[in-house]
């Protein structure tokens, strides 16, 4: 799934590319991926694209005196961007692609969404707060005004873990299931430690993992073209998905933990004082 360092560098990609242009015709593919109707899709053809923004893991493109049109790529979407889009319509089918973007120049990007779970999501609103899903958004991490004392304030109280924690979009935004492995990684804690139990030197150091483990794959992906971004952003990853693999500061072997629909990934001796943490999943599977 794209994340708020992703995220980032595909808006600032579409701000270069996009910002100036008509966008003369939205072609929607796929049935699942429109979540409003009124205004129409066809209330943005014709106009200009104002700024590009992002809200979390959503990019919102801004149009002249129109409206908004706001995308979450979800677990399996993705944005690919053409110098030439091709000049016949896209034909509905069982492939992979959701919602063409055409511009005046005849460039243009795809919406595609792998796999039969179908969440990809593409709004038109007159503001993007009007988005559920943007509505109920925490602060952002990369926030100036997000400092030691806001994240303190978050989480004092918290029952769950921390692993959970990070990854609720209404605590904060933008962190995902891959950036909060390697945010607890880079901070030394195990992903089942209670959020709300940390001391302060323990406040300090999640601090400065949450903001230099987003600041540098932002940085790392700046400048990188939409096809590329996947791929850098796996490069960077020190734990999350790499099993079995040895840690890159301590050389212990990442651990797993696996769960119906998603899995974590650990350092025993960076994070759990060497002891493998419980993988209920597993320990069924063996009996």
């Amino acid at each position: 799934m794209p994340e708020l360092p992703e995220v980032e560098a595909l808006k600032d990609f579409l701000t270069e590319h996009l910002t100036g242009h008509e966008i003369v015709r939205v072609l929607p593919v796929a049935i699942s991926v429109l979540k409003t109707y009124d205004p129409p899709l066809t209330a943005v053809e014709g106009r200009e694209v104002t700024a590009v923004r992002r809200y979390g893991k959503f990019l919102a493109l801004e149009t002249d005196g129109g409206p908004y049109v706001v995308a979450h790529l979800a677990r399996a979407g993705w944005l690919h961007w053409k110098d030439s889009l091709p000049s016949g319509p896209p034909r509905p089918g069982k492939g992979p692609l959701a919602l063409r973007v055409a511009l005046e120049t005849g460039a243009g990007f795809d919406l595609t969404e792998a796999g039969t779970q179908k969440r990809l999501a593409v709004y038109v609103v007159a503001d993007p707060g009007e988005v559920p899903g943007i509505a109920r958004l925490g602060p952002d991490p990369l926030a100036d005004d997000f400092d030691e004392r806001r994240l303190a304030d978050l989480l004092s109280g918290e029952r769950r873990r921390l692993k959970g924690a990070l990854r609720d979009q209404s605590l904060i935004a933008g962190v995902g299931n891959a950036y909060s492995d390697e945010i607890l990684h880079a901070a030394r804690m195990s992903p089942y430690k209670p959020a709300g139990s940390l001391t302060p030197e323990e406040t300090t150091r999640l601090y400065e993992a949450l903001r230099t483990t987003l600041t540098e794959a932002v940085e790392r992906s700046r400048g990188v073209a939409a096809g590329r971004l996947k791929a850098e952003k796996r490069s960077g990853l020190r734990v999350h998905g790499r099993t079995g693999e040895a840690c890159p500061v301590c050389g212990d072997t990442v651990r797993e933990v696996s769960f119906s629909d998603s899995s974590l990934q650990y350092c025993p001796t960076c994070q759990t004082g060497g002891r493998p943490l419980a993988d209920r999943r597993l320990s069924r599977l063996l009996k």
